[in-house]
């Protein structure tokens, strides 16, 4: 069985995928994206904390970072348009189905990043705490 925060991160995914499909979303791609596949939304975890330890239950924060790359002259609104929708799909289930103990909003880099071909990266920061037995990371706490 996966772990807790491998089974948050495939619901989030699931979750995102459905809410922007067609665009793809793409998990820690290991390769840059090419010109051709349009918007896309790339999902990170960026860190998994430990925040407390109390009865043989383990407090965590796990850190996401959703970047939305868009290309071409309405580049700017297919990004914030993507990024609403992704907002939406985070929180209208804040506990990940029972995963999780709540998702919670850190920051938007509003100020998009210049990348390659003229594309354009608006990043959006998410922290979800969830809870794990301390013996078992596959058991929520």
């Amino acid at each position: 069985m996966n772990s807790i925060r491998e089974q948050i991160l495939r619901a989030v995914a699931a979750r995102l995928s459905n809410a922007i499909a067609p665009v793809p979303v793409l998990r820690h791609p290991t390769t840059p994206v090419t010109r051709d596949i349009g918007p896309v939304l790339l999902l990170f975890a960026e860190s998994d904390a430990i925040t407390a330890h109390a009865n043989k239950r383990v407090d965590r924060t796990l850190t996401i970072r959703c970047v939305v790359v868009a290309r071409g002259d309405e580049a700017f609104d297919v990004a914030d348009r993507l990024i609403v929708a992704a907002h939406a799909a985070l929180m209208t289930d804040t506990n990940v189905t029972g995963l999780a103990l709540a998702i919670r909003e850190i920051d938007a880099e509003w100020d998009a990043e210049d990348a390659d071909a003229g594309a354009i990266a608006l990043p959006a920061r998410y922290e979800i705490r969830y809870r794990t037995h301390a013996q078992d990371l596959t058991q929520t706490g």
